[in-house]
């Protein structure tokens, strides 16, 4: 039965609407079928990177459909009594999930499909991929030499990066599968890829990858393909060995481990981009062959991108020691645990940009936290003041990636001029000063399936002004994000929910339930606090632990009562999934005569470093006098800003001890 007041969210990374009342879908993995754009985009209202048969109704509940078949959903376009969803096979299976609350669904959703697992802390850096000198039709420029360069490049110019990974032209396209196939052989232009390795390390680069297509393939020297259909790890293709890995079978897998990637390995690669996992069974690319074809097919299809994104994960996470990594392009439900997709291959044109957005808030619906896409847009050079907004918008989502297919311009920031280049720096030195932030919800996207970047709705599901916002965010519990989509806009109307909202970079109030004109320089992203929020920061570094973290930013928006949990480890082990952590509890009190704010000492079996605190209060009076743990400070340990309204106090004390500070107005 669908009520006349019913709305509809979720169904995996879907671009083209929020909700899905009145609509009907098919979900079945797949990039697509129209293409009506001359270079190659991908009909948003088709694209199916990732479907999830599953969604969260606004009266409270969620439905998962626990079945591989290409599904249909009919959420009341042909009837505005019911709505009706069904499979081309397999069993009727559906889980109901009561709620009330979204958060709740995805909680319980996610319990049974799996929680995201946390990345390492460099993870939620940035991660830049590259083509190494020469895109597709120019390989033969790409060189290690090229990697080398553009990574002391990036040092130099005091742009923070942790992750590289090098694209398709690392390795030579091979003789039966041509570029959809890898061959694990080193192009010869790639000299030395162990030095190459060594001096990416050298340079304080955390983790650095190789892309990869799911098909073996002979090389000139290297003949796995052969070998592999020989011993039967390969998916056959009716009396045609076939030449997919067969990731459904743990030998296969092992082999292809083995025998394949241990040959880059254990030189230095620490992970794979898994790429194009929806050519099984499937038409990839109108240049390329479909894979295996029938019945078993048809079943194994949407699962075989969870198989292909698995098995490098925790064989990369078991060899290196430290979690995994593991970045793909497809995914249906489950993908939230190996570990991260990307929103694939999108023409760098203005209107696929919000359609991008679309699609981060449609899969952190659908339980999957960890996404990312191409800052600029992938295919062709990016007009400056899309690279420019789209950059603005990737800094801000839950992982942030550059890379771009155009030749030889690539998406590095310095191709766009000296304001493209500004922008970049201040807002990737803005991601890392806000990993704390950002590390904090990604322990509570483990714990209970929260996603760091996500729709309005989920927070304000009783809010219908908010059902059908697919251009702005809530980054996290506190923050609100509102990216400039349109060309030469230097104003956009933006929502802001119930409650009181300061903007972030002025201090300025807003009342809630409401909608604003604000104005929009081209160097600024408008994003809002909610009043009561609370955003740890730290000091800039060119890449995580760069510093000892020794001064951390307490960044507080008055309003009422709040609390944040800030969230520390090691970084790197697993120790977390046994509870090895430490949480510094951090509350907030404020009325117009006074206030109050707590930092507790780290409670948890984990000891991090030691910090001081620096408290910055927005949007205040001049206090009349201010106070830790109840003496009262001289004015020397805080100032007090008249413009912007703003009171900063250094603690006397560290985080070894609970630290209280009061204020008098």
């Amino acid at each position: 039965q669908l009520f006349s007041d019913e709305h509809f969210f979720g169904f995996g990374e879907r671009m083209d609407f929020l909700d899905r009342r009145s609509k009907k879908l098919n979900l079945d993995v797949g990039r697509g079928k129209g293409r009506p754009h001359i270079i190659g985009a991908y009909n948003i209202l088709e694209a199916n990177y990732s479907p999830i048969p599953f969604f969260m109704s606004t009266r409270g509940y969620g439905i998962f459909f626990h079945n591989a078949f290409p599904t249909e959903w009919d959420m009341g376009s042909s009837s505005s009594q019911t709505y009706s969803f069904a499979a081309t096979g397999g069993e009727l299976d559906y889980y109901f999930i009561y709620g009330p609350k979204f958060q709740s669904i995805v909680d319980q959703y996610t319990s049974v499909t799996g929680k995201s697992p946390m990345l390492p802390l460099y993870g939620y850096g940035l991660h830049l991929g590259t083509y190494s000198g020469g895109t597709w039709g120019y390989e033969q420029f790409s060189s290690d030499m090229y990697v080398i360069e553009l990574a002391k490049k990036l040092r130099a110019m005091g742009i923070p990066v942790d992750i590289l990974w090098l694209d398709s032209t690392w390795r030579i396209f091979g003789k039966v599968g041509g570029k959809g196939a890898t061959s694990f052989e080193w192009r010869e232009t790639f000299k030395n890829p162990k030095g190459m390795f060594d001096s990416l390390y050298a340079m304080n680069y955390k983790m650095v990858g190789l892309h990869l297509r799911p098909r073996f393939d002979n090389g000139n020297t290297i003949k796995l393909l052969d070998t592999a259909q020989q011993l039967k790890h390969t998916y056959p293709e009716g009396n045609y060995a076939g030449e997919f890995v067969n990731y459904f079978d743990s030998a296969s897998a092992n082999w292809w481990w083995e025998h394949g990637v241990m040959r880059v390995a254990s030189i230095g690669a620490k992970f794979l981009k898994t790429d194009e996992g929806s050519a099984f069974g499937a038409l990839a690319n109108e240049s390329e062959k479909k894979g295996p074809q029938g019945k078993d097919i048809t079943k194994l299809h949407n699962l075989f991108p969870l198989a292909y994104a698995k098995a490098p994960y925790e064989k990369f996470q078991q060899f290196n020691g430290v979690r995994g990594l593991n970045h793909t392009r497809e995914g249906y439900a489950g993908i939230q645990r190996y570990p991260f997709i990307f929103a694939g291959d999108w023409p760098s044109e203005w209107q696929y940009f919000e359609p991008v957005i679309k699609a981060g808030l449609n899969i952190g619906l659908s339980g999957v936290g960890h996404w990312t896409h191409c800052m600029g847009g992938f295919e062709h050079a990016a007009d400056p003041e899309l690279y420019i907004r789209w950059v603005q918008f990737g800094m801000l989502s839950p992982l942030a990636m550059v890379f771009g297919m155009d030749h030889p311009g690539y998406k590095e920031p310095w191709n766009y001029g000296e304001d493209g280049l500004r922008n970049f720096k201040k807002y990737d030195s803005l991601r890392y000063r806000l990993l704390p932030y950002i590390y904090s919800h990604a322990y509570k996207m483990y714990k209970d399936g929260t996603p760091l970047m996500r729709a309005l709705v989920f927070d304000y599901q009783d809010d219908e002004n908010v059902y059908q916002i697919g251009d702005q965010y809530l980054f996290g519990d506190n923050m609100l994000v509102c990216p400039v989509t349109t060309k030469g806009a230097q104003t956009r109307t933006i929502y802001l929910p119930e409650g009181e909202w300061f903007d972030f970079w002025t201090g300025k109030k807003y009342a809630g339930k409401k909608y604003f004109n604000i104005v929009t320089p081209l160097d600024t992203l408008p994003i809002f606090v909610k009043a009561g929020g609370i955003i740890p920061m730290q000091p800039v570094m060119n890449y995580t632990g760069e510093k000892i973290t020794d001064t951390i930013t307490v960044n507080v928006y008055p309003g009422g009562s709040s609390s944040f949990d800030l969230y520390e480890d090691d970084g790197t082990s697993l120790k977390y999934q046994q509870n090895e952590f430490a949480v510094t509890t951090i509350k907030s009190t404020f009325s117009s005569a006074e206030g109050s704010v707590t930092i507790s000492k780290p409670a948890g079996s984990f000891k991090p470093e030691k910090h001081i605190f620096l408290l910055r209060v927005n949007a205040v009076g001049k206090p009349k006098n201010v106070s830790e743990n109840g003496k009262t400070l001289d004015q020397s340990r805080w100032q007090y800003d008249e413009v912007n309204k703003t009171l900063a106090v250094s603690s006397t004390a560290d985080s070894l001890i609970d630290i209280g500070f009061s204020f008098k107005f």
